[in-house]
């Protein structure tokens, strides 16, 4: 498989075009305190849309990510509350994404029943829980170690001032290569590829099928754990609306990357360049002061785009 292919090369050059563009009509845009700030649209989104990517290549999807992020975070606030130290918040967070991954997969693998419908089901299910267990409150008062977890920047951990790359921005880009390693490195990617190709051969050839994807749902849902520790911690609140609309962006980022929505294909480089490109784009869209409501209109079009843009290419 090649290493770097022609879509990966356009989201690249889209990127160059886009800070050279921002840069010269918008001053500040390429500082590199602005280059920090814009990683917060990015950070939490590439980690979910990169458990995303995985689930598409296999054929499924999980539109309650962003409900298990707002589950995840309601876990380690209540952890919180009973006097639990950080670890075991966190620990509480990932454990609640695993289960609402595993509710998720049990339900397609073992029940048979179509994703889509699944995780619509459990999006109103997990969303619906925080809000039964929130109401309109907010939970507040976490240590100041995730605030720094959040916040914080690699040259502040290791006293190099002027280091500025965002701590969670060094923690999801870790995750998005480890998980680039696994799909296209191993003989375990390989077979999700396989299954999401056609899932009938894959059985004939022996693998697994319904135990990669339970598992790949499980991973969904503790990717939204991590994800959901790190915005919590850069907001310092756990919300029963937290990452609301999440979802979407994470698609669009994993077929902006080149993901088919058909499964059995893309490239998680793809998926890490989209999710850059998606995250300084609206962080451009930010500081010109463009309403919140374009940038979900601007989100919008580019699913669509990323939808027709397999179709068109052909005919090229």
């Amino acid at each position: 498989m090649k290493a770097f292919t022609a879509w990966e090369r356009v989201l690249a050059a889209l990127l160059v075009l886009l800070y050279a563009g921002f840069g010269l009509g918008l001053e500040g845009f390429v500082s590199p305190y602005a280059l920090a700030d814009s990683t917060v649209n990015m950070s939490e989104r590439l980690i979910i849309a990169m458990a995303m990517a995985l689930l598409i290549v296999a054929g499924e999807i999980d539109l309650s990510i962003a409900a298990t992020m707002a589950l995840a975070s309601l876990a380690m606030g209540l952890a919180m509350q009973t006097g639990a130290p950080l670890p075991v918040m966190v620990l509480a967070a990932l454990a609640t994404g695993a289960s609402c991954g595993a509710l998720n997969g049990w339900l397609v693998t073992r029940r048979g029943l179509p994703s889509i419908v699944v995780t619509i089901g459990t999006l109103s299910l997990y969303r619906g829980l925080a809000l039964v267990l929130l109401g309109d409150q907010a939970i507040t008062g976490y240590p100041e170690a995730l605030s720094v977890l959040g916040n914080g920047t690699l040259g502040e951990l290791i006293g190099v001032e002027w280091l500025l790359v965002p701590i969670e921005f060094a923690i999801a880009l870790l995750f998005a290569v480890g998980v680039a390693v696994w799909m296209h490195r191993t003989v375990h990617g390989r077979r999700v590829y396989a299954i999401g190709s056609n899932p009938v051969a894959a059985r004939f050839s022996g693998i697994a099928a319904d135990r990669y994807r339970l598992w790949l749902f499980v991973f969904a849902g503790l990717a939204a754990a991590l994800a959901a520790v790190l915005l919590t911690g850069r907001i310092g609140s756990t919300r029963p609306n937290l990452a609301a609309g999440w979802e979407l962006d994470a698609i669009t980022i994993a077929l902006l990357g080149g993901v088919a929505i058909q499964g059995g294909r893309g490239s998680m480089v793809g998926v890490m360049l989209a999710a850059v490109l998606l995250g300084a784009f609206t962080f451009a869209l930010g500081m010109l002061n463009v309403p919140g409501i374009v940038m979900a209109m601007v989100v919008g079009v580019l699913l669509i785009g990323a939808m027709l843009l397999p179709r068109l290419r052909p005919r090229r």
